[in-house]
C-alpha cells in the first residue's frame, strides 16, 4: 500500500507539473504521433512494391505495428532511464535517491516518468482496429484480458532489457553509447521475426526478446497458430526478465560507492 500511495503521489505532482506548460505537453504529444506517422508510412511504402513479406500481408504487419506501440508506450511512459548513467551515476544523484526510504528503481522509475508517452497506446489501438477491420478480425470474449496480459508482458521485457543495460553503469562508470543502439535494435521486434535469418531471430528471442514486444503476441490476435506457443510465452518472459533486471540492479546498488569528490 506504501507504494501504491507513493504511485499516485507522483503522479498528481507530475501532472501539476505539466499542465504548468499545457503547450510544451501539446507539442511532444504531436511530436510523437508524428514520429509513429512516419514509421507507418515507412511499412507503406515498403508493401508498395510487394504484396506481402515473408507470408505476411500490409495488414498483418501494420496491425504488429500497431500492438508494438502499446507496450511500448507503457515502457517510454515509465522508465526513461536512458541517461541513468550520465545523471546518477556521473553526476551523482544516485546518492540522493539511495538516502530515501523507497526502493531506488521505483524512486527512479518515478521521477522519470513521461505520462504523455501514453497517448502512443491510443495511437496503436487505432491503427490495430483500422487493420483488424481490414483483416475482418472478430473479437471474442476473452480477447481483451488476454490483451491486458501480452501487453503487460510485452512492457516488461522492454523494461527488463533497459533496466539491465542501466545496470552496466553500477561496474563501468564511463559515459557509454549502448543505449541509443539498443533503441534501435527493440525497433526490430515490430515485424515479423521469419524476415531475419536464424541468428538475429534467435537473439530477438531469446537474449532480446523483443520479439515478445510485438510480433509473438500480436499473431495470436491474427490467428497465427504457428505462434502460439510464443504468444502465451509473453509474460512469462517478461516476468522472468524483470525479475532478473531487478535482481541484477540490486546486485549494482550494493556495488555503488557514490560519486565522490
Amino acid at each position: 500500500m506504501f507504494y501504491i500511495s507513493m504511485f499516485f503521489q507522483y503522479v498528481a505532482q507530475y501532472m501539476k507539473t505539466r499542465l504548468q506548460y499545457r503547450t510544451d505537453m501539446v507539442v511532444e504529444m504531436v511530436s510523437d504521433l508524428f514520429f509513429q506517422g512516419v514509421n507507418l508510412v515507412f511499412i507503406l511504402v515498403v508493401f508498395g512494391h510487394t504484396s506481402f513479406l515473408s507470408g505476411w500481408s500490409r495488414d498483418e504487419i501494420i496491425f504488429i505495428y500497431g500492438f508494438f506501440l502499446i507496450p511500448y508506450a507503457l515502457f517510454t511512459s515509465f522508465f526513461n532511464i536512458w541517461d541513468f548513467n550520465e545523471r546518477y551515476i556521473v553526476k551523482g544523484e544516485l546518492d540522493r535517491i539511495l538516502t530515501r526510504p523507497i526502493h531506488s528503481l521505483f524512486q527512479i522509475i518515478l521521477e522519470r516518468m513521461e505520462l504523455e508517452s501514453l497517448f502512443g497506446a491510443i495511437t496503436g489501438l487505432v491503427i490495430m482496429f483500422y487493420a483488424g477491420s481490414q483483416l475482418g478480425l472478430t473479437i471474442n470474449w476473452y480477447d481483451p484480458f488476454v490483451f491486458i496480459v501480452f501487453v503487460l508482458g510485452g512492457a516488461l521485457v522492454y523494461a527488463a532489457i533497459f533496466v539491465m543495460i542501466a545496470c552496466i553503469s553500477f561496474w563501468a562508470d564511463a559515459r557509454t553509447s549502448i543505449m541509443p543502439m539498443m533503441y534501435n535494435i527493440g525497433n526490430y521486434g515490430r515485424y515479423p521475426v521469419d524476415i531475419y535469418n536464424k541468428i538475429i531471430r534467435f537473439v530477438l528471442t531469446w537474449i532480446l526478446p523483443f520479439a515478445f514486444v510485438g510480433v509473438y503476441p500480436a499473431a495470436f490476435f491474427l490467428g497465427r497458430t504457428e505462434w502460439y506457443l510464443y504468444a502465451f510465452l509473453t509474460p512469462f518472459i517478461g516476468i522472468t526478465f524483470f525479475c532478473i533486471s531487478v535482481f541484477v540492479w540490486n546486485e549494482g546498488v550494493k556495488r555503488y560507492r557514490g560519486a565522490g569528490n
